[in-house]
């Protein structure tokens, strides 16, 4: 099958592949098996009897390190420091951002708690709200490749 308009020689499997090489295609779905971690994680404990906020902090952080091997050898891997002090730095920053989007994402759904709000819904829209902040933190900063002369 054809894809229209995309040039004579491109087809389905083509686009498919062209979609996949986005980095922003490549960070959600790096984002996405985080955050099975994530919310599978954030269920059980809530289910054990823990504090929603302190559920949700539990599962943010458990996805922190999927997230971390994933991005870091697919999605920016041409902006990964390979040792030394730009790798100690890099997984500071990189720590840095996941601890922002941790306080987002347990504010986010403390409040929606406090206010008697669902929990399950206030963590879906925590978690897009950390999806973009943490993308943008880890594409301009964490992950910039050096600029050339």
């Amino acid at each position: 099958m054809r894809a229209v308009g995309l040039g004579r020689t491109n087809t389905m499997e083509g686009l498919i592949r062209r979609v996949l090489a986005i980095q922003f295609v490549q960070y959600f779905l790096a984002s996405l098996a985080a955050l099975m971690v994530d919310m599978g994680t954030f269920v059980v404990f809530l289910n054990i009897g823990v504090t929603p906020g302190l559920a949700a902090a539990i599962g943010y952080s458990a996805g922190i390190g999927v997230h971390w091997a994933i991005v870091s050898r697919s999605v920016f891997a041409a902006g990964t420091a390979t040792r030394g002090t730009a790798r100690t730095q890099q997984k500071a920053l990189f720590l840095i951002t996941a601890l922002a989007g941790l306080a987002l994402t347990t504010g986010i759904v403390t409040l929606a708690d406090a206010l008697a709000l669902n929990v399950i819904v206030s963590k879906g829209f925590a978690v897009a709200v950390s999806f973009v902040a943490n993308y943008l933190a880890r594409k301009h900063l964490v992950f910039r490749l050096p600029r050339s002369a």
